[in-house]
């Protein structure tokens, strides 16, 4: 059974939400991947999020462009927490999705991450699922000095060619 559903509005989403997929792959997490347009299939859509606490989600993460409506919509009905990731757009370059999902009214809230910010999505999905799995907390601590590492070697890198070198390099 899956914990976290991953919906997005389109396939053209895929490649920035695929992100937040590969992080809950990295911490063990079981997860669903759909598309479902909260305009266009509204009645699937309600149902989705109807249904998705009854399927085991503990999580919704919700991608959505333009007047991205998917994430608050799914706020609105799942009881439990939704992970917004607005989606960069061609016209408003996506800051027109962002304030769609981050303004919600109170009482609906939706977790709100960067612009095309899915990595960040999957791993907060996590660090909310850790709350009560000392397990799954352990894989996010080991991650974080797995990122401490992977800096302190180009710190070391950069001290040890200088910054000019290395700059060359990238």
């Amino acid at each position: 059974m899956a914990q976290v559903g991953i919906v997005m509005g389109s396939d053209s989403d895929l490649p920035v939400m695929s992100k937040a997929a590969q992080m809950l792959d990295k911490f063990g997490i079981s997860y669903e991947v759909t598309v479902i347009s909260a305009h266009r299939m509204p009645d699937i859509f309600f149902d989705y999020a109807k249904t998705a606490k009854e399927k085991g989600f503990k999580i919704i993460i919700a991608g959505a462009g333009g007047a991205a409506h998917l994430p608050g919509m799914c706020a609105a009905i799942f009881p439990l927490p939704v992970i917004g990731v607005p989606i960069h757009t061609k016209t408003l370059s996506g800051v027109d999705s962002l304030y769609s999902i981050v303004q919600m009214p109170s009482g609906i809230p939706v977790a709100t991450v960067a612009i095309d910010g899915a990595q960040n999505a999957g791993i907060l999905a996590a660090k909310m699922l850790a709350v009560s799995d000392d397990t799954l907390l352990a894989k996010i601590e080991a991650y974080k000095d797995e990122l401490k590492a992977g800096v302190e070697k180009k710190k070391e890198k950069i001290e040890k060619v200088g910054y000019e070198t290395y700059l060359k390099e990238m």
